[in-house]
């Protein structure tokens, strides 16, 4: 690594964690662009998932992300994308782990808590959808 990616790299990792979202007293984030970002990256992260287990799902849960993307690119100020994506990144992976839990896991029990979360997780994207 060059000097100045080293020092870059060394300023983030001091300074990254006051750019990230504050999580509330009950460890929610209060902050409806995070929120927007992070569903955002859980349904793409579905709608990959049911291309291979569900295809008919995918289109639906296709149209509920483009509809959060079009809430996420509404409120987003300038100069924040980056941020943004990297929220989005974070969700999809994620998502994508429980997921892939629930349906590979060995230890049922782990299968099942996977499933319950993941499923969880959707339902509060789809609420803010929808209320």
């Amino acid at each position: 690594m060059s000097g100045l990616k080293t020092f870059l790299f060394l300023l983030f990792c001091v300074f990254g964690s006051a750019l990230a979202p504050k999580p509330t007293a009950a460890g929610v984030i209060d902050d409806p662009l995070y929120r927007f970002a992070s569903c955002t990256g859980r349904l793409s992260a579905l709608m990959e998932f049911q291309w291979l287990t569900d295809g008919p799902a995918s289109e639906e849960t296709r149209q509920l992300r483009d509809m959060m993307i079009e809430l996420v690119e509404a409120i987003m100020p300038n100069g924040q994308g980056p941020r943004v994506l990297a929220w989005r990144i974070d969700a999809k992976a994620a998502q994508s782990k429980l997921l892939t839990s629930a349906y590979f896991a060995t230890d049922s029990d782990q299968a099942l808590w996977s499933m319950a979360r993941a499923t969880q997780q959707i339902d509060e994207c789809r609420a803010l959808l929808l209320s």
